[in-house]
């Protein structure tokens, strides 16, 4: 294993973790090497655009991780639109896929409205939002194990298999959402409905966590 490519992955991933940023010692603090080789791996990865200097010249994730990502996403997308279509046609609600974007956020990947419908909620994939609010940041918390002082929604969503909030991210709008489960048991996804009213939370429940169920499959 490639010792210097091992502490550039360890720092990226520290730097995700850390959305406010880190100094070049608090990195070389973080991942245990000397602030001299942090220093290098710093310059080397902002030469790749993975990682940048903000006003403050602290240490943040970069643009490049962007343009890594997006044919992974794009799979992702490919796979997922038939499962959004029949669930927003099922349910006549919009449906969407969350991604988990850093530690600490939520970000619409795909929005799917359904077709015909009188009335439905509209919102445009690549919002974000705080992972700690709204059904699709919760199912995946939900999904990892029991923190102390976790919101109780994120203890119901756990027994439940769905997470359900009311007014978060969009008001006077009802997210249900179901975390997509991934080989190694974690989730940094979601898949879930937004309505402004319903009439059997349980049935539509069961039916996001079916979704997701089978994005995860068909990603296994």
């Amino acid at each position: 294993m490639s010792k210097t490519l091992h502490h550039g992955l360890l720092l990226l991933r520290v730097l995700s973790e850390q959305p406010q940023g880190l100094t070049v010692s608090e990195l070389a603090d973080a991942i245990s090497v000397h602030r001299t080789v942090a220093h290098r791996l710093v310059r080397t990865l902002e030469a790749h655009e993975l990682c940048r200097r903000d006003h403050q010249r602290r240490i943040v994730l970069g643009t490049g991780l962007v343009s890594l990502a997006e044919p992974v996403q794009q799979d992702l997308r490919t796979l997922a639109r038939p499962i959004l279509d029949e669930l927003a046609e099922s349910t006549r609600a919009t449906a969407h896929l969350l991604v988990r974007d850093g530690a600490a956020r939520m970000r619409a990947l795909m929005v799917v409205e359904p077709r015909g419908a009188l009335v439905h909620v509209s919102f445009r994939p690549g919002q974000t939002h705080s992972i700690e609010q709204g059904s699709g940041g919760v199912a995946v918390l939900a999904h990892g194990p029991h923190r102390e002082g976790e919101r109780p929604e994120v203890s119901e969503a756990r027994a439940k298999g769905y997470a359900v909030t009311t007014g978060e991210v969009i008001p006077a709008v009802t997210g249900i959402s179901a975390a997509v489960p991934a080989r190694d048991r974690t989730a940094t996804a979601s898949i879930g409905i937004s309505v402004f009213e319903y009439t059997d939370l349980g049935q539509l429940g069961t039916t996001v966590a079916a979704a997701a169920r089978s994005l995860g499959r068909l990603l296994d």
